[in-house]
């Protein structure tokens, strides 16, 4: 079976599987224990926040372990709606993971705005620009890419936009984290990430925030991360996703993502009859999310999983029971085309002749599916 669903999840790559072993020999301890053993844990854990500081391009205590993005995202969410007057709003790009969209909510009811995107999939920044002159909110959150999509956000222009009108960005980076250099993401006031969509173990991620002035804890307890997320930290994980973060940072400085973009366009190119979302705007290497012919998107995942190929849906086919995407609805795709789409997602061990195999099997499948029709 050939995996083409790493935006859900990764499979853990070598040098993390090492990593979580060395380190669960040599770290045993609680980071929060007084002898030694505890001591040395400790220490283990401000050299990875020293290494994930260093990439973010931000100071070692801005970093509190997490157990995950959701996790994290919940906490910004969490923290604001202590923080912030009862009346202020709080802005969310239409395109926002789940788990970013009903965090706000629950804390926010009734005070949650979306910023909308153009038909490529991006954020509309001129119309951020314009309601920044007429309404100051109390959190402006914009992810730096999309899970669905694969499309890059301006999350560079938004911090500056942030930064003219005095108003705190939380930026979701689980998606680029890993696959595009993480450098410059510490500049904003929240950033979250996660392992497992780089080759990291499950369970485990981190929150970028201000060491400067209390952060509202989502979790009570102990006193661990200075007082910001209670609990014994996963030191052993936590070494694994450095390790694979250390492995994919190496391989963008090398030029590794430009020879499988490469790869990907040529997948594209085969394409029969398919329309690819976001095609005209920037995206990660990994990803094409494919409108294909057909009269729905299960259909196609069904046969290429008896192909052998594991893809993923972009939208719930509308039976009825599910809503189609909102990434998509937001986009302007219609709700019988959202029952089309097919997302296709590679990771860093995927090979060139991965991307050619599952050309071959989307062409089977497309001849299949049409020759069903005829029928």
């Amino acid at each position: 079976m050939l995996y083409f669903d790493h935006n859900a999840t990764t499979p853990l790559c070598a040098s993390a599987r090492e990593a979580w072993l060395e380190a669960s020999e040599q770290f045993a301890g609680n980071p929060s224990s007084p002898h030694r053993l505890g001591a040395r844990a400790d220490r283990a854990l401000a050299e990875a926040r020293e290494q994930l500081a260093a990439y973010l391009k931000c100071g070692p205590l801005d970093i509190v372990w997490t157990s995950g993005a959701t996790e994290s995202n919940n906490l910004v969410m969490h923290h604001y709606a202590q923080e912030l007057a009862s009346g202020a709003e709080v802005w969310l790009s239409a395109i926002e993971h789940p788990c970013v969209i009903e965090a706000a909510q629950s804390h926010f009811s009734g005070r949650v705005r979306f910023l909308p995107v153009n038909t490529g999939g991006e954020l509309d920044i001129d119309t951020l620009r314009v309601r920044l002159t007429e309404k100051r909110p109390g959190l402006i959150a914009v992810m730096a890419a999309n899970n669905e999509t694969g499309v890059l956000q301006p999350w560079r222009e938004v911090h500056d936009l942030c930064l003219t009108h005095k108003v705190p960005f939380f930026c979701d980076a689980a998606q680029w984290v890993g696959k595009l250099p993480a450098k410059g993401l510490g500049e904003c006031d929240f950033v979250s990430g996660c392992a497992h969509k780089f080759g990291g173990p499950k369970g485990v991620g981190f929150l970028k925030c201000p060491s400067i002035g209390p952060v509202r804890s989502q979790l009570v307890g102990g006193p661990q991360e200075e007082g910001r997320r209670a609990g014994t930290e996963n030191v052993a994980s936590v070494f694994s996703m450095m390790a694979a973060l250390k492995e994919r940072e190496t391989a963008m400085a090398e030029g590794d993502a430009q020879e499988r973009e490469a790869w990907r366009n040529a997948f594209v190119m085969s394409l029969p009859g398919a329309r690819v979302l976001g095609q005209g705007a920037p995206r990660l290497w990994n990803t094409v999310s494919a409108l294909l012919p057909g009269d729905c998107r299960a259909r196609w995942v069904v046969k290429l999983d008896k192909a052998g190929f594991a893809v993923s849906t972009g939208s719930a086919c509308a039976s009825g029971k599910e809503a189609p995407s909102h990434v998509l609805t937001a986009m302007g795709v219609s709700e019988e085309d959202t029952d089309r789409v097919v997302r296709f997602s590679s990771g860093w061990e995927t090979t060139a002749e991965d991307w050619q195999a599952l050309a071959k099997g989307v062409n089977t499948v497309a001849r299949e599916l049409e020759k069903l029709t005829a029928d």
